[in-house]
Parts: structure tokens; sequence; C-alpha cells
């Protein structure tokens, strides 16, 4: 007799995918990385809690990823074939931001060199710079956010979540940096100038209405690798009471959804990170870190669909 395992049976792995403990044996080809740190949190604690809540809420979408507006089904073959692996969390230091962010880094690593596609679950956002480090092969990166995370080293702060792009900027593997969604007032003019002095791109919210899905996906060259990190607080504060940043005049779930659908149509995915869901903040029925399991399942599922994705199953 078959199980049944509802959501609240059995131990909680992505979508319950295979749990692979031995690195060295990896096989599939999407490897989910759990980063539960917030170290890099100058606020509020509780995002280190956000891998295992994605977690949990991903199990309510195991009896079937099915979109009733457009009838389609998503990871159907990812899940049969067990192509999904859940790697577990990154091994954390605590108060030891550089060996952390040393684990990050080498997990990481481990999973592009067995050929998967690493889906990191957050943590705070100080932690893209350490996924994004990982990567050897130059790419685009695409930062959906309320705020620009681009501050400068100050007061011996240097590895906190409003660093983080400015360290990944300054690596030679980022072609450039585009930044989705920007809007808050507790930013300052020097980041904004900064990032722009790079050469690379902030796009506030009116601006965001105004491009479109379509448009956002065209910032960057057809056909081109990326890396997108995704802050739950790029959506509208209403939506999303599970943050310590939220803010207000942000994107609808449709605009984040249809914008990394584009992103996915259009362009080469390399991985991806979503973060700072914080559930001691959230309410009882834990929307927040539910919100987030949608959007990285969606996202997962747009990039699967993709022709390239089946060539590189193929070519596996």
């Amino acid at each position: 007799m078959s199980r049944i395992d509802r959501p609240y049976v059995g131990i909680p792995s992505f979508l319950r995918a295979p749990v692979v403990g031995d690195l060295d044996r990896l096989d599939a080809a999407i490897a989910i990385i759990g980063v539960p740190f917030d170290e890099g949190s100058p606020f509020l604690p509780g995002s280190r809690l956000g891998p295992r809540a994605l977690r949990e809420h991903s199990l309510r979408f195991t009896g079937g990823l099915y979109d009733p507006a457009t009838r389609r089904d998503f990871l159907t073959e990812e899940l049969a074939q067990g192509l999904i692996a859940d790697l577990g969390d990154v091994d954390i230091a605590p108060t030891n931001v550089e060996q952390s962010f040393a684990n990050i880094t080498a997990t990481v690593r481990k999973a592009l060199d067995a050929g998967a596609l690493p889906v990191v679950l957050g943590g705070d956002h100080s932690i893209t710079y350490p996924i994004f480090r990982a990567f050897e092969r130059p790419v685009h990166v695409l930062h959906f956010d309320a705020h620009m995370d681009y501050a400068d080293e100050a007061n011996g702060l240097r590895y906190t979540n409003g660093h983080a792009f400015r360290h990944v900027a300054a690596l030679d593997t980022a072609l450039s940096l585009t930044q989705i969604g920007i809007r808050s007032l507790r930013s300052a003019r020097k980041q904004h100038e900064d990032i722009e002095a790079g050469g690379n791109r902030v796009v506030p919210m009116h601006e965001v209405r105004e491009l479109g899905p379509a448009g956002i996906a065209a910032l960057l060259p057809e056909g081109a690798p990326v890396y997108v990190s995704i802050d739950v607080d790029a959506l509208d504060m209403s939506l999303v009471p599970g943050c310590v940043s939220a803010e207000p005049d942000g994107m609808s779930y449709p605009d984040l959804r249809d914008t990394l659908k584009a992103v996915a149509e259009r362009n080469e995915v390399v991985g991806f990170d979503f973060v700072e869901v914080n559930p001691p903040l959230d309410v009882g029925t834990g929307v927040t870190a539910y919100l987030g399991a949608l959007v990285v399942i969606g996202f997962l599922g747009e990039i699967c669909a993709q022709p390239r994705w089946r060539d590189r199953l193929k070519a596996r």
C-alpha cells in the first residue's frame, strides 16, 4: 500500500526530493541547498529559519504541480525521474562569517562541478556573495529587491545583507548587475551612483511598471547566462509579513511571476537564490514562506520548461 504522506508527515525535503548528504555522489540535475544564515541581518534575526520553512511549505505542492489558467504541468519529468536532489543545509559556523561563507561557496561549487543547477534557499541576503563566487563562468546578475544592498565598508562592517552586491559586482565573473524593484527611502545616493559608475543598472518600481516583464527580461542580452537573486521584499509589504525589511509599493505576485517566466524564456538561468523569509515574524499560516515556496517552484518550473533545459538533460 502506498503512503499518503500529507504535508505534515515525514522529514521535509524540498518537494520531497531525495536527500543527498554525500556531495561526491550527487547525480541530479537540480540541487536544492539551504543556507540557514542570518548573521548578516543588522535588524532582527530569524531568516536562518527560512530554509526549513520553505521546505515545509513546499510539501503542500507534492500532490501535483498544475496551472489551471494555462493547463500546464510543472516539473513532472524532474520529479518522476529523481532529477531534483535536496543537499540539506550548508554547515554554519556561528560568529565566524568567513568560515560560513567558505562553506557556502564550497557546497555550491560541488553542485556546479556535478553539473547541477543550484537553487539556494536563504537565509539573509549576505549569502548571495559566497554563492556567486562559486561560479567560474562569467554571467550576468539579475537582482530583485527593494534595496540596492551596495553599501561600502564602514565601521568594520563588510558582510551584512546590505553589502552583498558590492562584493558580487566586483568579481570578474559578474558581467553586469541589474537591480529590479528598488524603492526604499532607506537608500543612499552614493550606492546608486557607485552602481551606475560601474556600468550597472538600477530599475526602480516606476520603471518596472513601464517596462513590464518582457521589457525587464530584454535588459539582458538574449540567450545570455544569468544568475538570479530574489529577495522576498521585492514583493509588496502587504504580501510578506514574514520579512523584516519589507517595503510598500513593491511588485505584486503576478509581476514577479511573469517577469521570472520572461527571464527563463529569454535567458539561460545558471542558478538562483531566494532569501529573507523570516518565519518568527510571519503570521500563523506561514503565508510568506508559502509564497516563497511558490515563487521558487514556479521559477524552477519555468526554467525546466525551456528547450535549452531539455537539451541539457539529453546531454547528461
